[in-house]
């Protein structure tokens, strides 16, 4: 029989050293009145097992997080809606300025014939869309016209002049 030592002598090197926090529990669990926590295969109290649902919404925090949650998600637009309607019968732009009215307007400079085109088609869309650009597919209409008609009076110039100098060969 082990007596205690005595409060002279230094403890034994074969016992081990008392612990502060008390008794420790030694032995195979659920004899030492503690949760079997950490076995393998078992998951701890509250939490699914590896591969089962865990039945979260997708977007919410796990269970037991309150704090810094994310707000919910604003509901995506139908398909075809961009904002809001934009006001009917013009009265002064609807949308900005017409793309084909910018275009036309270039093309007078650039290749006049196509500068027509464009003009017309941009006074079409002005007319049903409401936006603005009138004024400008007007002056790409009348300078496309103009620049159209000095081509054309050019070209008719140059045949004139090729014919003409042809022809004072022959009788030379």
């Amino acid at each position: 029989m082990s007596q205690p030592p005595e409060p002279d002598q230094p403890p034994s090197p074969y016992e081990p050293p008392p612990s502060p926090y008390g008794q420790p529990q030694y032995g195979p669990p659920g004899e030492t009145g503690q949760p079997p926590y950490g076995q393998y295969g078992e998951p701890y109290p509250g939490q699914p097992a590896y591969g089962q649902p865990s039945y979260e919404q997708p977007g919410q925090p796990p269970h037991g997080q309150q704090w810094g949650q994310q707000p919910p998600y604003t509901p995506q637009v139908p398909y075809g809606q961009y904002g809001p309607p934009s006001p009917p019968g013009g009265g002064g732009g609807g949308g900005g300025t017409n793309v084909l009215a910018i275009l036309s307007l270039v093309f007078a400079f650039v290749f006049a014939p196509a500068g027509i085109v464009l003009g017309h088609l941009a006074k079409r869309q002005v007319r049903t869309s409401g936006e603005q650009g009138e004024q400008l597919a007007n002056w790409g209409l009348i300078l496309s016209y103009i620049f159209t008609g000095l081509y054309l009076l050019a070209c008719c110039g140059w045949l004139a002049l090729a014919l003409w100098a042809g022809s004072d060969s022959q009788y030379t």
